[in-house]
């Protein structure tokens, strides 16, 4: 139906055009393969913003049927295949955007982003090697500090973390991210203070609130922080600090955080009773 509307309107105003100049001066196929393109293009980002991806994906992969050398539509079906979380495909997809003549800087950082979804490291560290440095966003920054992290660059990844923050104005899942790489090397106060950081940022973030959990317990301390919970999360976090507590040796802990997570939970909470029951001897 939409594209009925754009093509409606388009030979309207082809038969306008047509009224009032010489038939001679016009060229009709050539006005209506213009709209057609203005068109197509409306209908493609349609497509990348559909709610179910992998229409997107049988759209771009028809498209491409007629086309197969349109840059655009090569690059809405990379694009869609990272969405529908489909990454092995996506990886090729994206080489063939690169390799086109009228590819982009990003479409290289969009293929450093499928490869690290595949775990190829070393592919994406040398694509990313390849972007012109003078290509400043955030995307690119956040992952090179993932690709420096993997390779336990940490003073590298320190910077690029710090620069992708600066670029971005919801930084907190990046700063989850660096929390999580602190974690890993044993900065137990640096990785909570940057779970911390990105909670004020986003609140709802329910993964950064275990790790900020998961990082108190590695300092043995397993109070639950002063952040917003719902009573489904406070019980998870419970768990959590629990679990950190029998971790660390602290049993009797473990088990009284593991009876207050069940008693929290607003329904069974079954691991939490069944690591109880464990502990017990039950």
């Amino acid at each position: 139906m939409r594209q009925s509307i754009f093509i409606s309107a388009g030979l309207a105003a082809v038969l306008a055009l047509s009224a009032c100049a010489p038939k001679s001066e016009i060229d009709i196929e050539e006005a209506i393969k213009d709209i057609n393109v203005v068109d197509e293009t409306n209908l493609n980002d349609v497509f990348l913003q559909a709610s179910d991806p992998n229409e997107a994906v049988s759209y771009f992969n028809r498209s491409l049927k007629s086309d197969p050398d349109r840059t655009d539509l090569q690059r809405g079906l990379a694009t869609s295949l990272i969405r529908a979380k489909r990454n092995t495909e996506a990886v090729p997809a994206w080489r063939r955007v690169v390799a086109q003549e009228d590819a982009t800087s990003n479409d290289k950082v969009q293929l450093a982003d499928a490869l690290i979804r595949t775990n190829n490291w070393d592919d994406a560290k040398q694509v990313l090697d390849s972007v012109p440095p003078t290509v400043e966003t955030f995307q690119r920054y956040r992952l090179e500090a993932i690709v420096a992290d993997s390779r336990k660059d940490w003073k590298r990844a320190d910077s690029f973390y710090e620069t992708a923050v600066g670029l971005t104005t919801t930084p907190a899942r990046v700063m989850n991210n660096w929390g999580y790489s602190k974690l890993t090397r044993g900065d137990f106060s640096g990785a909570e203070k940057l779970f911390s950081d990105a909670i004020r940022q986003d609140s709802t973030l329910f993964t950064a609130k275990n790790n900020l959990v998961l990082a108190r317990g590695a300092q043995r301390n397993y109070t639950l922080p002063p952040v917003p919970v719902t009573q489904r999360e406070r019980a998870l976090l419970l768990h959590t600090s629990a679990l950190s507590a029998v971790k660390q040796g602290d049993v009797s802990t473990g088990k009284g955080l593991l009876r207050e997570a069940i008693a929290t939970h607003p329904q069974h909470f079954e691991e939490a009773a069944r690591a109880l029951s464990t502990l017990e001897g039950g």
